[in-house]
């Protein structure tokens, strides 16, 4: 008899301490992974920062919070959610204290939902207005104006992209966004 007990041992602690399941993760993968693609930074002019790669992850996450729009809004204040809790942990473990975390994290929060807020205006305004909201974005010093323009550009590309996939296969993060042109 001992010697079943020490059979199930290990299963009921792999349960135990089995990651839990986050859906929104492989959506979340995706984003970043996008936003990580190494053209807009080597051939468009996006700066190679942490700002720049903020920006290019809320440009992501922005394609696929409007393409979900009308469908779950659990999952999508979810993946938000999980969007603002990996910014969080990003910051600890790059050495920030918790108390400098919390009002950093809540300032790139109002910024992320700030360039929300204009790519959702801009969008139904063509590709003018979506350049106009991403130079504002991108490039406050005005400068940037043609990597506005490819960036508009990539984006309508996306949005059309995603336009004709299920909803729930997106959902399942079984999709890539299209890759930037030179």
């Amino acid at each position: 008899m001992p010697q079943l007990v020490v059979l199930f041992k290990p299963m009921i602690l792999k349960r135990l301490f089995r990651a839990k399941r986050i859906p929104e993760r492989p959506v979340y993968e995706a984003i970043v992974a996008a936003a990580r693609h190494p053209l807009p930074y080597e051939n468009w002019g996006v700066q190679d920062t942490i700002d720049g790669r903020f920006d290019m992850a809320v440009l992501h996450l922005f394609l696929i919070l409007d393409r979900l729009k009308g469908e779950d809004s659990a999952f999508r204040q979810a993946l938000a959610d999980l969007f603002f809790g990996e910014m969080d942990r990003a910051l600890r473990e790059s050495g920030v204290g918790d108390v400098a975390t919390g009002k950093r994290v809540r300032k790139m929060a109002e910024a992320c939902y700030g360039r929300l807020r204009a790519y959702e205006q801009a969008m139904p305004h063509g590709e003018g207005a979506l350049v106009a909201a991403i130079s504002r974005n991108f490039f406050p010093d005005g400068s940037g104006a043609e990597t506005a323009r490819k960036l508009a550009s990539y984006m309508l590309n996306c949005r059309d992209a995603l336009a004709v996939l299920n909803p729930a296969v997106i959902m399942k993060g079984n999709f890539t966004f299209p890759k930037p042109e030179p």
